[in-house]
């Protein structure tokens, strides 16, 4: 229960809503727990009519019920039981009406609830590092944003809404059962204690269970997020068989632990209305005996059998409600685990809105993945001046992608810092920095959207089709759009599936494009395209990059971009670095990657 404290900021900011829909249970019940007493009075008037003998009127009614009682004492008895019928009527037209506010408050709170917790997830998610989506899985993000955030809802609406609706109508209920009869009170609600402990048994077994089946359905979404995901991997591979095999794997173990949970639950309820059914034959039995003893309590013995027949469903409904609660505490304790996740990049507190210029500066740069263990990079120094080009050259796993996650400030550094201009971007606004930055990342993602949208997305301002198009232009990719059957407007898929590797790259790059910002950082974005393609591509990059800091990242050499620095990478250090005529004269890897570009060039 600890857990849905989290929760109490939201029943705080909805709280108007909360203690009217408090109010209304309250009212609604009120008006439930008079029809019996009405009803009791009515049994009562019928028996001295059959009778005809005069019985003893009782002053122990509630007092709306004893001034309505006091009225019809003036009526004949057929009048008496019409007026008495139509005020039952009248009381139960009123509780639905309660009971309709209720709902209209507290359920709908609920929903609010549920709107406002998502948003507070979602937005969560969006500020948490990269490390931080390097170690969880996608579909277990999805199922706590959805599935875990649904069973939290219904506590926050029904399983509140049913718990106050049985603490107001047990209590009102035992208010005018002790006022009618203290003794017959005593042995009606005796089941009542061996009810609550085995509440409390159930519930614990249940929360351990609701906990088991929510982390097997996790493992089930992302099983299935990654297999649609990955699907034309599967096909390719014939793996459909062995996938659906560890897919039915998982869904044996879910069914199993859910199967379980609900054979509990099975047993649960049963036992609460066996428990509630012995309380209504103790008062059948007890009543019975009474009324022969003393006829003038058949009225209340009826009042008592209507009296328990109205908790039948509220008590009984303790399972549900206790089952509800322990579910949302599992699945708010897995909400809280990644709410309370803190950051590792974060914006610092008071930054000052400055505008960024200077060089780049790497100073004794050092990084280690924490899942993995790898050192990426060791004491890595480095400037790149404004308006410079510098090539980032080095093989697979040599540390290159990682400056450029790092100058975005996706990891912050273990040791050394890196500056734009006198700024260490620690202290820098997120972003302002990243605002600063065109990145056409290694891994393009584009989104199930049009090709223009996918192109302006960096952007918040709409942008016109003109300047999209000049943009893919630039990036070589304006002619395959338009032979697209909706042209710009066509929509890509999911991941842009329905773009080819190239296609995608180039997109990706004149989106960084047209973000126009101060620093392009291209990381191996040109792995896809063929030579002649990549060519025009490098030459209208080439025009365009004057003046403005540039970064690439590749495992090529572009000739026809003059870089005024070109660093080489092998494990995450700097072996040779200068200009290509200074690294030709050296006759280092650089030559040797030169020369067999060259030739490879030369032979196709």
């Amino acid at each position: 229960m600890k857990h849905l404290a989290a929760l109490n900021q939201y029943f705080w900011k909805y709280r108007i809503r909360f203690l009217l829909g408090i109010l209304f249970v309250t009212a609604s019940n009120y008006f439930s727990v008079m029809a019996p007493e009405v009803t009791g009075y009515v049994v009562s008037q019928v028996q001295q009519y059959i009778s005809h003998q005069p019985m003893k009127i009782r002053e122990n009614y509630s007092s709306s019920v004893q001034l309505l009682i006091n009225w019809l004492q003036h009526f004949d008895f057929s009048k008496i039981v019409l007026i008495s019928s139509i005020s039952i009527l009248v009381l139960a037209l009123l509780r639905g009406l309660f009971m309709f506010m209720m709902r209209q408050t507290l359920v709908v709170m609920s929903r609010h609830i549920e709107y406002d917790l998502k948003n507070a997830i979602y937005k969560h998610y969006q500020q948490l590092d990269m490390g931080f989506f390097k170690t969880h899985s996608t579909g277990d993000m999805m199922n706590r944003i959805t599935e875990d955030v649904s069973r939290v809802r219904m506590y926050a609406g029904p399983a509140i809404m049913y718990t106050v609706n049985l603490l107001a109508l047990i209590i009102l209920c035992l208010v005018n059962m002790l006022r009618k009869d203290f003794n017959l009170t005593l042995i009606v609600i005796a089941p009542l204690p061996i009810l609550a402990i085995t509440i409390y048994i159930v519930n614990t077994v249940i929360h351990k269970k609701s906990e088991r089946v929510q982390s097997l359905l996790s493992d089930l979404t992302t099983n299935a997020q990654e297999s649609y995901s990955g699907i034309r991997v599967i096909k390719s591979f014939v793996q459909e068989k062995a996938m659906l095999i560890f897919f039915s794997r998982n869904s044996e173990a879910y069914r199993k632990n859910a199967v379980s949970l609900a054979k509990v639950e099975a047993i649960y309820f049963p036992s609460m209305t066996l428990l509630v059914g012995l309380s209504t034959l103790l008062t059948i039995l007890v009543g019975s005996k009474m009324a022969i003893a003393n006829p003038d309590k058949v009225g209340v013995i009826v009042e008592f059998v209507i009296y328990i027949n109205m908790l039948m469903f509220p008590v009984s409904a303790i399972g549900s409600v206790a089952s509800m609660v322990q579910r949302a505490a599992a699945s708010q304790k897995r909400i809280n685990e990644f709410l309370d996740t803190k950051p590792l990049v974060a914006t610092p507190v008071n930054t000052p809105n400055e505008k960024l210029h200077g060089s780049i500066v790497f100073k004794n740069v050092s990084f280690t993945y924490s899942h993995t263990g790898i050192k990426a990079l060791k004491n890595l120094s480095f400037e790149v001046k404004p308006g410079e080009k510098v090539m980032i050259l080095g093989k697979t796993g040599s540390g290159k992608s990682t400056i450029s996650q790092l100058l975005l400030r996706f990891y912050d550094p273990d040791e050394g810092a890196v500056y734009i201009g006198d700024q260490n971007i620690r202290d820098v606004d997120l972003n302002t920095l990243r605002n600063y930055i065109s990145y056409v990342p290694q891994d393009v993602f584009l989104f199930s959207d049009s090709v223009a949208n996918n192109i302006s997305f960096g952007l918040n301002s709409q942008q016109s089709e003109s300047n999209i198009k000049k943009y893919a232009a630039y990036a070589a990719i304006d002619n395959e759009i338009n032979a697209l059957d909706n042209g710009y407007e066509t929509l890509v898929g999911e991941r842009g599936v329905t773009l080819s590797g190239g296609q995608k790259q180039r997109v990706s790059i004149a989106r960084a494009l047209l973000k126009e910002g101060r620093i392009m950082l291209l990381d191996d974005s040109l792995s896809a395209v063929d030579a002649k393609t990549e060519h025009r591509i490098v030459e209208n990059l080439n025009a365009f990059l004057q003046n403005k800091t540039t970064i690439i990242i590749t495992h090529r050499i572009f000739r026809s971009i003059s870089f005024d620095n070109i660093i080489i990478l092998a494990d995450g250090e700097i072996i040779e670095s200068g200009t290509h005529d200074e690294l030709l004269a050296k006759d280092g890897y650089y030559t040797e990657l030169y020369n067999l570009q060259l030739s490879e060039e030369n032979a196709s």
